[in-house]
This record gives structure tokens, sequence and C-alpha cells, in this order.
């Protein structure tokens, strides 16, 4: 979940509709977003002079399974904000297109079209947005630390970013009984793991996963169990988890 505010403007929808519906991250490092015409961080970035306006998005992670404590992390990017214009447009669409192959549905049609059909207070209904990212920082399970620019703008998507939900959901469903028996690896942790009645898995990149156990009173601890090195896709994914469920049959 993605919001953008411009600090000293009030966006007054409550509904969270006015947020970015689609984000991406061009080849420089700046953050494009396909935003309602008609919210507040479009209104001001139309009218704003010589490219001084400042904008924070914020980005909250939520685990796409059922546990106590839902949110992973949070990150913030704060930069200046401006219309993406003439000729930069087509080039952004296709950026934001390849990011979200169901871009038409979201806009990104309109926002391309010569006389964008007209929203809410007659404003255009879609807006394309550029934010140059000034500084940034994250809070997650790993802990909290700033972002400089130059980091964001080389950092590479995880290979694994656009399977996580699905993979997190079918380990749940299907390898729940082997999830839990990860406990085995952790060694001195693993007896007061055994107490744990719920083991949910509540993260996965290319170095590991990450297991929340939990009790009837909903007392919980995070786990993180690494893979022998970092995997590149979902093939390669199978193969550590079979070299992790069976490492913890075997203890």
């Amino acid at each position: 979940m993605a919001s953008l505010n411009v600090p000293g403007v009030e966006d007054p929808d409550e509904t969270g509709l006015s947020a970015p519906v689609c984000r991406t991250v061009t080849p420089d490092g700046d953050v494009l977003l396909l935003v309602p015409g008609d919210c507040a961080a479009a209104r001001a970035a139309a009218h704003a002079q010589d490219d001084d306006l400042t904008a924070v998005m914020e980005i909250t992670d939520v685990a796409p399974v059922s546990v106590p404590h839902r949110i992973r992390g949070r990150a913030w990017v704060a930069g200046w904000l401006t219309p993406v214009r003439n000729e930069q447009r087509a080039e952004a669409a296709m950026l934001l297109a390849e990011r979200h192959p169901v871009g038409e549905l979201l806009g990104i049609g309109e926002a391309l079209h010569p006389d964008p059909a007209a929203g809410m207070h007659g404003r255009t209904a879609w807006m394309m947005l550029r934010l140059e990212v000034g500084e940034g920082a994250v809070d997650d399970l790993w802990g909290a630390e700033p972002i400089e620019p130059d980091d964001f703008a080389h950092a590479a998507p995880d290979p694994l970013i656009a399977h996580e939900a699905e993979l997190l959901q079918h380990l749940h469903a299907a390898h729940s009984e082997q999830v839990r028996g990860l406990c085995a690896l952790l060694g001195d942790r693993g007896e007061v793991c055994g107490l744990r009645d719920r083991a949910v898995p509540v993260g996965l990149d290319r170095f590991g996963l990450r297991v929340r156990f939990t009790d009837d009173e909903q007392r919980s601890f995070d786990a993180r169990f690494d893979f022998p090195e970092p995997v590149r896709d979902v093939a390669e994914l199978r193969r550590a988890m079979h070299v992790l469920f069976e490492a913890a049959a075997t203890e």
C-alpha cells in the first residue's frame, strides 16, 4: 500500500481512493506514479512553479497471510514532485505498463490521451507524476536505516517479489507441518519454538524464509531461515526449500 503526501496540502479524501494506483522506478532512480487527476498531489503538481514541490511517498508492507502484527515494514521516499509532460509521457507509460500489465484498466491509457477525460470538478481523470528522490528510509523486520538516492537508484527488485504472496499462501496452506518442523533448525530456541502451536511463513526473498511462531495467547516470535545461497527464480526456490525441509527432518 502506498500514499503520497505533499506537506502543507490537505487531501480531503479519507477513502484511500486518491492514493497512487501504480508505480515504478526509472533507470535513473526516479519514481513514476499514476494518480487520480483530482487528488491533492496531482492538483498541487499541476500548479507548482519551478519544480519546487516537495512530496513524501509512504509505503506499507503488509504480510499476505493472516498473522498477528501483519505490517512487516514501512518505507518513506521524499523528493520533488512534477507532472510527466509532453514526449516523456509515452516513455513513462511504457515503464508503468511493464510493472503493471493491466495499465489501461488503471488509467494509463487515459493519462496518455491527447484530451484526457475529465474527472471530478472537470480535472483530468488520471495523471502521471515523477518523484525525484532526495532521501529515503526503511523501518522493517531487519531494523531502521536511511537510504541514499544513489543506493535507491541502483537497487534491483528481488526476483521473487512478483510471486511472494502466492508462494507464502501456498506454503501456509499445503506445507504448514513442514514449516512448523523448521523449529528443529533453531538449536536452543527450538524448545521455545516447539511450544508454539502455529507457524506461519510471513516473508520470502532470494535470501531465505521468515516464519512467525505464535501460541494460543498470541505471543509470537520470528525466525529467519537462510537458504544455502541466494535463489534467482522459483525453480531454485523449490530446491532451496527442499534443502531446508530435509535438514529439519533429519535433526
